[in-house]
């Protein structure tokens, strides 16, 4: 997008800047979930993609009113789906990969707050968007 003039910069510091990208990427895991729905694939992998595309979804809406953290989205998501993978009763021991994912959701938050690129407000509201659309995801794949 910077090659073609749509953006100043790759940073995508303003919210002006995140536009395309989020609906790019909401086009693209879209398409994802259809394939992945229309070919047999595991629920759990189907509702991830799912949840992946409502919580870009909500946050290109968020983006109107405040900056959300797409690193937030990211990790919040992925921890989505380790709480998922717990509750649902994943036949496989799923503890310990879950843990590293949580430190691993820490540990990308925390940076983000010391180089100051988000406020605790968005970076919290991030990762609860990403978790919580993985929960309405389950709910909606069954």
């Amino acid at each position: 997008l910077k090659g073609v003039g749509f953006l100043k910069n790759i940073y995508l510091n303003s919210q002006r800047d995140r536009i395309i990208p989020y609906i790019a990427t909401n086009i693209f895991y879209f398409w994802t979930y259809l394939v992945l729905k229309n070919h047999g694939t595991p629920s759990i992998l189907t509702a991830f993609i799912l949840g992946i595309f409502l919580a870009s979804s909500v946050a290109l809406i968020a983006n109107i009113y405040f900056k959300i953290s797409m690193h937030g989205l990211g990790v919040g998501a992925f921890s989505g789906l380790m709480l998922l993978l717990i509750f649902t009763g994943f036949p496989y021991a799923i503890f310990l990969p879950a843990m590293i994912v949580f430190i691993l959701a820490g540990i990308v938050s925390s940076s983000r707050l010391i180089v100051s690129n988000h406020t605790p407000f968005e970076i919290y509201t991030g990762i609860l968007v990403g978790i919580l659309s993985q929960f309405i995801a389950l709910f909606v794949v069954g």
